[in-house]
């Protein structure tokens, strides 16, 4: 059990009431006991006593007691938490499900897949530390975006790689993602099927939807269900790429007017509308669940916890994971 810790309120959670930014970080930790705590001095706001529904602001310290619940049910893994880590333990931490032919690691949002210009970390260098005493590195089958988290399927061999890579092409692999979404979509469940295309811009390299039989427009499929809302504010949907275009979710979200939240790229807010208070601005979208056939035989079925920040806005939000079963 860690002693007194005094944890600095950051950015992202700026007008939280206390006891909402308590079972972000605590989830364990029960109403009455937290009460308790605060009744008695022990969680003190810059130094003062503190009621739980005093707002808090970024910069403000929390004294947080001794409990007897790990922080975030056990430390939250991040981008942050990794660093300083080497790349081993890292991955040792990120590992959902393993065998002797496949790894599913819960790839953290801010962590790259794969090297490109300003990542001086990825998944794919991280895997060096996992060669095997015949000297074979682990092999990535398919991809998740920079700022999506969730399960990342790994072969530990070449004919795993094959095999997993000819699940992916064929579409025999289940992707499930959740993803909050600004306002509510047209249908409570749709299709949705368009061209994409990328296009060079100042920002990067991005997807638009394209018509029919322009150059280098490749076609996607997507389906979504409004698993919970917001009032007309947002939107929880659990989404399944049936396609895997780049960017493909992030663009069809967009497409039908409720960009995911926290995108940098295609979310275009009017300026009517605020970002909501207590979440933080980062990209909401998780691949939550993977189920693939094993190269032996079987099927894998994995999933993946919300990360930090997106379990702040399911609790902040009242969201139930359960809805979505």
């Amino acid at each position: 059990m860690a002693g007194v810790e005094q944890i600095t309120v950051e950015t992202g959670e700026a007008g939280m009431r206390l006891d909402r930014w308590f079972k972000s970080h605590y989830p364990g930790l029960g109403f009455g006991h937290l009460q308790k705590l605060l009744r008695s001095g022990q969680v003190r706001v810059d130094g003062g006593r503190a009621k739980s529904d005093t707002r808090i602001e970024p910069g403000q310290v929390v004294r947080v007691p001794p409990l007897d619940v790990d922080q975030k049910g056990g430390a939250p893994l991040t981008h942050k938490t990794l660093r300083g880590v080497d790349d081993g333990e890292a991955l040792s931490k990120m590992i959902l499900y393993e065998d002797a032919k496949v790894f599913v690691f819960d790839k953290p949002s801010g962590l790259a897949v794969q090297g490109g210009s300003g990542v001086t970390r990825s998944v794919d260098s991280m895997l060096e530390a996992f060669r095997s005493k015949k000297g074979e590195k682990p092999r990535l089958v398919h991809r998740l975006d920079r700022d999506t988290s969730g399960a990342l399927v790994v072969a530990r061999t070449r004919l795993a790689a094959m095999k997993l890579a000819e699940s992916f092409r064929g579409r025999d692999a289940k992707k499930t993602y959740w993803a909050l979404v600004k306002g509510v979509p047209p249908k409570r469940e749709d299709k949705i099927s368009t061209w994409l295309v990328k296009e060079t811009t100042l920002d990067g390299d991005r997807m638009r939807v394209a018509a029919h039989g322009e150059k280098g427009a490749d076609h996607a499929v997507s389906y979504y269900r409004i698993v919970e809302q917001a009032a007309q504010t947002l939107s929880w949907l659990e989404m399944e790429p049936h396609t895997g275009r780049t960017h493909q979710l992030r663009v069809h979200a967009a497409h039908i007017g409720c960009p995911i939240i926290g995108d940098p790229k295609y979310f275009e807010a009017d300026t009517n509308w605020d970002f909501p208070g207590g979440m933080q601005n980062r990209l909401h979208l998780h691949a939550r669940r993977i189920v693939i056939p094993h190269p032996d035989g079987g099927k894998i079925d994995v999933t993946a916890p919300l990360p930090p920040h997106m379990r702040q806005s399911w609790n902040l939000l009242g969201f139930d994971e359960a809805s979505a079963e």
